[in-house]
């Protein structure tokens, strides 16, 4: 199913009972983040604040926050259906013969359904506004007693490469300093901050015209988050996660498209030669984020609906929101990643690896330090590069039980043997790291090891209870009263 907008997606949660409206006022400034942190803690719904204190706009936080939630997002039964369809597309071949290109056009012609589709006008344009507004009139959350003020938090970023005029969409926070700027949050890996860079270099143009979406169908919000590629379409996997195009709309007074559907628009520039002090943020790590040097985003004109509803989220000590948003990730993904190291049966990023922190890996082992490959090839890999501690485990650990691999791990491994260090490329986020952007990183190999790993001794089984004496004792048991 696909969602036309923001709206349909907060009536199917509440028809799914995973939604509770909140009729009296809360305050944006840190009681709505309360509100959202115990909500998220104790498993409970997503929240729409109707009386914002302070806005007449309602406010939507937690929409993705549970395992059904995200289901519901993406109008699947289990987020794993996305990876079939991927390795339905990725496992096409060129077909031979007439009837075997016969067969092959629809699964071709749906694969042209995923582009995003051009429209000449759109809700998010109801009202159009150059003069006479300010980002005040949005509900935008103070979210931690520290912060430097209010955050954007689910901004969708649309920027061009500047050398292929190829559509980029981020999602990066962007900190409100008054009524028409905000901070760029653009981390140096960025691709954001890649165009800003190539423009810089060119010195052919003094600004970088960019546009913010806030607030639009779920899968269109979702793919601004999502690991890809540089100058994969953002819009283009977002018609994929949907199955139907996303409709865009060009933009008022810059060279860009946004979705039709949304519930803002933020449209303006970044000057190439300003920089502003942006933070702290309370983050995704559990911890503040320091103050640095950021581009400014200066909002030259803003269009929305005629009754905007603004979407946001907030990060902090796991697990948030976008601890579920990341695990629906790694079920997406999981089939580009065994293409790329075919070895690897399943992999975890426990809520308290807030993602760069800790990967669990499991593969099929056939050759001494296969282990240390799949660490490297990992680090290799797009955003897997910021992992600082990957655990290696043999396929018969179930590495989604973080309680079974730390057993198998610690009972497996001799850690000067098979702990490795390297240095590399850091979050930027990481508040640990020797330097910004740099520093080392720990692979731990906590697979079996063999003669030809230098192990001679003999490798003792796991102790389990014989099939005959468990059946057994499921009569007994049952016939005893246990539960």
């Amino acid at each position: 199913m696909a969602y036309q907008d923001l709206r349909e997606f907060i009536a199917a949660l509440e028809k799914a009972g995973e939604l509770k409206r909140i009729p009296f006022e809360v305050d944006p400034k840190l009681e709505i983040t309360e509100f959202a942190d115990r909500a998220v803690k104790s498993c409970g719904p997503a929240l729409l604040f109707e009386k914002p204190k302070g806005s007449q706009v309602p406010v939507l936080i937690n929409a993705f926050a549970s395992d059904r939630r995200m289901e519901i997002a993406l109008g699947v039964g289990k987020v794993d259906e996305f990876a079939e369809r991927i390795t339905e597309f990725m496992e096409m071949k060129a077909p031979e013969g007439l009837m075997s290109k016969l067969k092959m056009l629809p699964k071709l012609a749906e694969v042209g359904a995923f582009f995003p589709k051009t429209v000449s006008s759109g809700p998010c344009q109801e009202v159009i506004r150059r003069d006479g507004f300010s980002l005040h009139e949005l509900p935008v959350l103070t979210t931690w007693p520290q912060d430097g003020g209010p955050y954007i938090t689910l901004p969708m970023v649309f920027s061009k490469n500047p050398k292929n005029g190829k559509r980029n969409c981020g999602m990066y926070r962007m900190q409100v300093y008054d009524e028409r700027t905000t901070g760029m949050h653009w981390q140096k890996h960025k691709q954001g901050a890649d165009h800003f860079r190539r423009l810089q270099a060119e010195g052919k143009q003094a600004r970088m015209e960019v546009a913010v979406a806030i607030g639009a169908d779920p899968a269109t919000m979702y793919s601004a988050i999502l690991p890809l590629p540089p100058d994969i379409d953002e819009m283009m996997v977002a018609g994929f996660l949907r199955n139907k195009p996303v409709e865009m709309v060009k933009c008022q007074t810059v060279d860009l498209e946004v979705p039709a559907q949304a519930e803002y628009v933020l449209e303006g520039y970044v000057n190439l030669d300003e920089l502003r002090r942006e933070g702290p943020f309370g983050d995704h790590t559990g911890f503040y984020s320091l103050e640095d040097d950021y581009p400014v985003f200066h909002v030259t004109c803003m269009t929305q609906r005629k009754n905007p509803i603004y979407a946001t989220t907030i990060v902090g000590p796991p697990p948030m929101e976008d601890f579920y948003m990341g695990k629906a990730i790694e079920r997406i993904f999981m089939p580009m990643l065994r293409m790329q190291i075919p070895e690897i049966q399943d992999m975890c990023m426990p809520a308290e690896g807030v993602f760069h922190n800790l990967m669990l890996v499991s593969i099929r082992k056939s050759y001494p330090m296969q282990a240390r490959k799949v660490m490297h090839a990992i680090w290799g890999l797009g955003q897997a590069m910021f992992t600082k501690c990957i655990v290696v485990v043999d396929e018969d650990v179930d590495v989604r039980n973080v309680s079974e691999v730390a057993w198998k791990a610690l009972n497996n491994i001799d850690p000067q043997r098979d702990i490795e260090f390297v240095l590399g490329p850091i979050d930027s986020l990481d508040h640990a790291s020797r330097m910004p952007n740099w520093g080392s990183k720990m692979g731990i190999d906590a697979t079996r090891k063999g003669p030809e790993e230098g192990f001679t001794r003999r490798w003792p089984d796991v102790m389990k209870m014989s099939p005959e004496v468990k059946m057994r004792v499921d009569a007994l048991w049952k016939q005893a009263g246990l539960k």
